[in-house]
């Protein structure tokens, strides 16, 4: 009888309890202005964008129990920038594929995420998702990566690892300063792209370290609103000169630096004829994925990428 009365007391006090859990949580609002209760210490977060959230995530220290991702044309699922920045991606790891965009909702609920981070970018519905687990969407359109890494950490209580990599990034820009006269140094970020010339006011970890170190844009990069991209024809060419110009391309697609030379030639034919930086081979072709990844391990690569390419420019070179 005692032990029957004992086991009862011990059930009344675990469903004592669990409001007490479930109460942990605080209200934030997100980017859509809706008010969300999220969970104080998140143990199992989905994320349902990679580039955005899923990269920073494992970066910060917590492995998300799934993911949005890609396919191949092959139909193999993958992280955009997962195993180059972080060496984990669906195949090496017990991260779940959510699918794409749309994700796939059962998959999201089959992973029992107690926070789920989306995007406006993401189609699946907002409403479906909330009704798995507390919901905080970001807007693409009103933050840029950066921005939505410093929430990330914020609502999974890294802020104190974001700090770290904050002040390493700090001294990384300093060194780019020390070496470099940057206000004196013009630099452009272009893309060709089906005979259109593709242009960001700011493009990717690539763009953040130019712009935060101090380099000088051309005035119509500059004239691209905030996060913006904006598309020119090939007339407009000769206004994207600088001294060194960085244009990207794709090795998961196949592509190649002569290949993001040859979408150039789609645009003007002459192009290295319209640009002194490309007549003084001071074209800097790069790998997309690493100049694009929002995580502070690429700020670190591009930032010694840009003082490979463009710290002793002036110095004597050996005949």
């Amino acid at each position: 009888m005692l032990k029957k009365l004992m086991t009862s007391a011990a059930m009344l006090l675990v469903a004592a309890l669990q409001p007490l859990c479930a109460q942990e949580t605080r209200q934030v609002t997100d980017d859509l202005g809706r008010t969300v209760d999220v969970p104080l210490h998140p143990e199992r977060v989905a994320s349902l964008h990679d580039t955005s959230i899923t990269v920073a995530l494992l970066e910060l220290g917590v492995i998300p129990v799934g993911s949005h991702g890609r396919t191949t044309n092959e139909g193999d699922a993958h992280i955009r920038s997962g195993k180059l920045m972080s060496g984990m991606d669906f195949d090496n790891s017990d991260i779940a594929f959510l699918g794409n965009s749309p994700a796939d909702i059962e998959k999201v609920a089959a992973v029992k995420p107690d926070l789920i981070l989306t995007t406006t970018w993401q189609n699946a519905d907002v409403d479906q998702l909330a009704a798995i687990a507390p919901t905080y969407v970001f807007d693409l359109g009103k933050s840029d990566d950066f921005e939505i890494y410093a929430k990330i950490a914020e609502l999974i209580g890294k802020e104190d690892v974001l700090k770290y990599l904050d002040a390493r990034y700090q001294s990384q820009l300093q060194q780019i300063r020390d070496t470099v006269d940057v206000e004196n140094t013009k630099v452009a970020i272009i893309q060709g792209y089906k005979g259109e010339l593709l242009v960001w006011n700011t493009y990717g970890s690539l763009g953040k370290v130019l712009r935060d170190a101090g380099f000088e844009f051309p005035e119509i990069v500059n004239n691209i609103s905030g996060g913006e991209r904006q598309s020119f024809s090939g007339e407009y060419l000769p206004q994207f000169d600088a001294d060194i110009i960085f244009i990207t391309y794709r090795p998961q697609r196949g592509e190649t630096p002569q290949s993001a030379a040859d979408e150039m030639a789609k645009i003007l034919p002459s192009w290295c004829d319209a640009l002194t930086a490309c007549k003084n081979g001071n074209i800097v072709y790069l790998p997309r994925s690493e100049t694009t990844a929002a995580t502070y391990d690429s700020l670190g690569m591009m930032a010694y990428t840009i003082i490979g390419q463009t710290a002793g420019r002036s110095a004597p070179q050996s005949q």
